[in-house]
């Protein structure tokens, strides 16, 4: 199979093909009823699995590309596509259509002194744009979402998956083709040219919102050149803080998982706080499964003592997403230490304590400012299928419009709808 990407073209004229394309299609989607979205996406999901070799074959297209140019373990597993994991991408589209739709959803109507009920009806937010690195399961994951909510969508992948992500994208398209809906609603960028993602996030004429899923320096750059609004993914830079007063089967058990289940995703836990009296109980026995798993660990000076075959940590580590086998352990005096060390260093993605006692349960909830902030449970649990939201955009570290993993709701706004009966104010 030979790659089918764009090599050169005029920027300025392709994205604002694009853009007008998109605008057009929002206003079509817009007016579909559910059961006509259902249709569409029930028929994407079919072709995808029809069409499973030749996403195969474009896949070990990037794959190797990935190894040549020495790609991580982390990236290339997050790259890769295997029978399951395409499986899964239909699977996730099938509990899209499943999903309630919340275009037209109406609050209940509130009758005012005046004679007037004012009420909120729930609306797509028009066109997003969405730019992500490495996964090509989120172009599916993205295109259900989207389409779902009644918005038009435009994707920009990366170019370590470009063939992968056009081979998807074939897929969406002939699957909305089947369902007599119009392919714009769903475009993902042709071409591996840079400029595109600076001509996306200026778009202000066509796109109503950029999404981001990536690394920091893509965040970082979209955040400082946007013109288009932004919901931002920011690190996922997560800590798990074991509380002296944990359970230390439960804690090895929820600690080790955080990190060990998989490491390139942005929910793997990659600081683990350990308060001071109950270190010497929980860290030997989590060291030996990391040690079998490989995970490389890198300690404080107190846990050093404890555990002394592992590299000395530095400030950096603190500040480091791996997503990788690589941990950073940090034993602290108590919960107000940890709390402060996930406030000077965390990324307000997931965070969580093992301890049983509610109370200090309790505070931690309360005062870790992240999007998800847990209790004896795996930062690997942050993810939409896991909260019933089905498939996600990505977890937003924004505070405004939306926060934690963003799902169909996410993907909407609201306005105000007033009825009256004649009624004219005073």
């Amino acid at each position: 199979m030979q790659s089918n990407t764009v090599q050169s073209i005029d920027v300025e004229t392709y994205m604002q093909s694009v853009g007008r394309r998109a605008r057009a299609a929002a206003i079509l989607i817009a007016k579909l009823p559910t059961e006509e979205k259902n249709k569409a996406l029930l028929a994407i999901a079919d072709r995808i699995q029809a069409q499973q070799g030749e996403i195969l074959e474009a896949n070990a297209l990037d794959m190797q590309r990935g190894r040549d140019l020495n790609l991580t373990a982390a990236l290339l597993d997050r790259l890769d596509l295997n029978a399951d994991r395409i499986n899964a991408m239909a699977r996730g589209c099938r509990q899209v259509a499943a999903l309630p739709d919340p275009v037209g959803e109406m609050t209940a109507f509130d009758t005012r002194p005046s004679g007037i009920k004012v009420g909120k009806m729930r609306v797509p937010l028009g066109v997003i744009g969405i730019i992500y690195e490495s996964r090509p399961n989120v172009t599916i994951d993205a295109a259900a979402l989207c389409f779902k909510s009644g918005n038009a969508v435009i994707l920009r992948g990366g170019s370590e998956a470009i063939n992968s992500n056009l081979a998807i994208a074939n897929c969406i398209h002939q699957g909305l083709a089947d369902a007599g809906i119009s392919t714009d609603c769903v475009q993902v960028i042709e071409t591996t040219d840079r400029a595109v993602v600076g001509a996306l996030i200026t778009a202000d004429e066509y796109v109503d919102i950029i999404i981001p899923r990536g690394g920091k320096r893509l965040i970082e750059r979209i955040g400082a050149e946007a013109t288009v609004p932004v919901i931002k993914h920011l690190e996922g830079l997560c800590h798990i803080y074991i509380d002296d007063e944990a359970d230390v089967a439960k804690a090895v058990n929820v600690a080790y998982n955080a990190k060990a289940r998989r490491y390139g995703i942005c929910g793997a836990m990659e600081t683990l706080l350990v308060a001071a009296p109950i270190a010497e109980k929980v860290l030997p026995p989590l060291a030996h499964r990391f040690a079998e798993k490989g995970v490389a660990l890198r300690g404080c000076e107190q846990t050093r003592k404890i555990i002394s075959d592992i590299e000395e940590a530095t400030e950096k580590d603190w500040q480091t997403e791996y997503l990788d086998g690589i941990l950073a352990i940090r034993i602290v005096d108590d919960l107000d230490a940890a709390i402060d060390h996930i406030a000077r260093y965390g990324s307000h993605h997931t965070d969580a304590i093992i301890t049983e006692n509610q109370d200090k349960a309790q505070r931690f909830l309360r005062e870790v400012d992240s999007s998800s902030v847990m209790w004896n449970a795996s930062t690997q649990f942050a993810d939409g299928f896991e909260y019933g939201l089905g498939a996600e955009i990505g977890i937003s570290t924004n505070k405004l419009h939306v926060r934690g993993p963003v799902g169909l709701e996410g993907l909407t706004t609201q306005k105000y709808i007033v009825t009256g009966d004649g009624t004219v104010r005073d």
